[in-house]
């Protein structure tokens, strides 16, 4: 059964609808893995959420930041963002059934030689210990004291990881590189203030999947997140956010043979305007 990773979606679910229906023309039963930020700033979050639920066990979910967020608004954790579009979730009947599906989504998935996340993967870090951070987290996200945990699960610090650090800190720079990351030092210290273009212009820093002798060279990264980056596909590496919700695409990639397949998409939402 071949696989498609698939973009983020934000919200967008009749561009997800169109997207199906084309990867179905040539493959009527795909596998569907989505890298996250299933919701938020697209008209349609409710919708997207309940939609990609429905598509049951041949589809798979790494969460995103805006999927974590959606997790603390509903808890009220944090507070929501005059740009946010999480209302309909947070009011719908079916509410508590849906978040605790999406937190019950793993932040990593490793199958065929790709390791799927939303943002990045630290250059210290194999796939295996990717795979084993990740489950760490996942382990307390769906454990009795999660709502404790995303108490403390924002901040930027520690902003480089070590193998000693513990407890929230442990948490939290695993949380801030697989579902935030972009740019990094050689040594793994994460910038996480600089959130828009695909390049940095701070001395020291680069794109993370620049950094040379990371740890993940052996294997396809397959990730999201950064729309200003676009699809990119590299020997290793696929990035697959092209900009849904600003009018840019909806995009997958067939990871068998990295077959793309895209719709357009009309402007949600002005760059410059979050």
């Amino acid at each position: 059964m071949p696989t498609y990773a698939i973009g983020d979606l934000q919200g967008c679910r009749s561009k997800l609808a169109e997207l199906l229906d084309k990867i179905r023309l040539s493959t009527p039963d795909p596998r569907l893995v989505f890298v996250g930020d299933l919701v938020n700033r697209g008209p349609q979050s409710l919708e997207t959420l309940r939609e990609v639920r429905a598509l049951g066990d041949t589809t798979n979910v790494v969460l995103g930041n805006h999927d974590l967020h959606l997790l603390a608004v509903a808890h009220g954790i944090r507070r929501a963002h005059p740009s946010d579009t999480l209302n309909d979730i947070l009011n719908a009947p079916d509410r508590d059934e849906l978040l605790d599906w999406l937190r019950h989504r793993p932040l990593a998935l490793f199958e065929n030689n790709h390791l799927l996340v939303h943002a990045g993967v630290l250059p210290q870090w194999t796939a295996q210990q990717t795979m084993e951070l990740a489950a760490e987290v996942e382990a307390v996200l769906q454990g009795p004291g999660w709502v404790d945990f995303l108490r403390q699960m924002y901040g930027n610090e520690p902003a480089r990881w070590d193998d000693s650090l513990r407890g929230a800190d442990r948490l939290r720079c695993v949380v801030n590189a697989l579902t935030r990351l972009r740019f990094c030092t050689a040594d793994g210290t994460m910038d996480l203030a600089t959130s828009k273009g695909a390049e940095i212009e701070a001395p020291g820093y680069m794109r993370w999947f620049d950094v040379p002798g990371r740890r993940t060279e052996d294997v396809t990264v397959v990730f999201g997140h950064w729309s200003t980056l676009g699809l990119t596909m590299l020997p290793n590496i696929i990035s697959l956010d092209t900009g849904c919700l600003w009018g840019g695409k909806l995009s997958a990639v067939c990871l068998e043979d990295r077959r793309v397949v895209q719709v357009e998409c009309p402007q949600y939402q002005r760059p410059g305007s979050i």
